[in-house]
């Protein structure tokens, strides 16, 4: 073996070994960042309703129901990765599960949504959406179930439960099974899908609109969650106040 070799050897294998070690400092220092946190080891999967061409239900002022879907959705991934959960979620901004390609867009957008849920190894989904109905008057948070499944019931009651205490106390809307949307139908996990209000009415659509109130959903979700694996989720950040639309 030359000199020249051996120097070669000589320098990389200690420069090798820093990379390494920083490497298993950086993995160890993200493990213990989550360990004694409420959600530490739980895996959540989060499913923003719509997106891309599909807009969803539109709201009697002009609101898009993907656009309020997404915001309610980052918020909660926030409140769960912060209480030490890990989080997958369908979509980050506004675009749809598909390509240009497929003939039937929004078929093969909630076949890769299915795909994912299934895939994903999570202890639950949550899919986020919002409701709408022909006369104006009705309004309040929904959770809908997925059928023939005690766990997915069980969270759906802690998530309704949990979401009136935040946003609506005087609702009384209660949880329903369902067995005809498609992505409770098709997921392997228990999955509920939550329809967070009514874009139908004008008053809690103009809600839904407003950040503030997002935040309060989305903690009342998370809330839902938490005491699904008996966990207290504590209080509600500053400015998320029980309260109706």
């Amino acid at each position: 073996m030359s000199r020249k070799t051996i120097t070669v050897y000589r320098i990389v294998i200690p420069v090798l070994v820093v990379c390494l070690s920083a490497l298993t400092i950086s993995y160890a220092h993200t493990v213990i960042s989550t360990r004694g946190l409420p959600l530490a080891g739980k895996l959540i999967y989060l499913d923003a309703g719509h997106g891309g061409m599909d807009p969803g239900k539109p709201g009697t002022n002009g609101a898009d129901e993907k656009d309020i879907n997404l915001a309610i959705a980052l918020k909660l991934q926030a409140y769960l990765e912060i209480g030490g959960a890990q989080v997958v979620v369908t979509r980050l901004e506004d675009e749809g599960l598909y390509t240009e390609q497929d003939q039937n867009k929004k078929r093969a957008d909630m076949q890769k949504r299915r795909d994912m849920i299934n895939e994903s190894g999570a202890d639950l989904m949550v899919s986020i959406h919002q409701n709408s109905f022909p006369e104006s008057q009705y309004w309040g948070p929904q959770v809908f179930y997925q059928e023939n499944s005690e766990e997915a019931k069980r969270l759906a009651t802690e998530i309704q439960d949990q979401l009136n205490s935040f946003t609506s106390p005087d609702n009384t809307r209660v949880i329903k099974q369902n067995d005809s949307y498609y992505i409770l139908k098709q997921s392997e996990i228990p999955a509920v899908l939550v329809e967070c209000g009514f874009l139908t009415n004008s008053k809690e659509e103009e809600s839904l609109n407003d950040e503030s109130y997002q935040k309060k959903v989305a903690w009342g979700i998370y809330a839902g969650i938490a005491a699904y694996f008996n966990i207290e989720a504590g209080n509600c950040p500053s400015g998320e106040e029980s309260s109706s639309p």
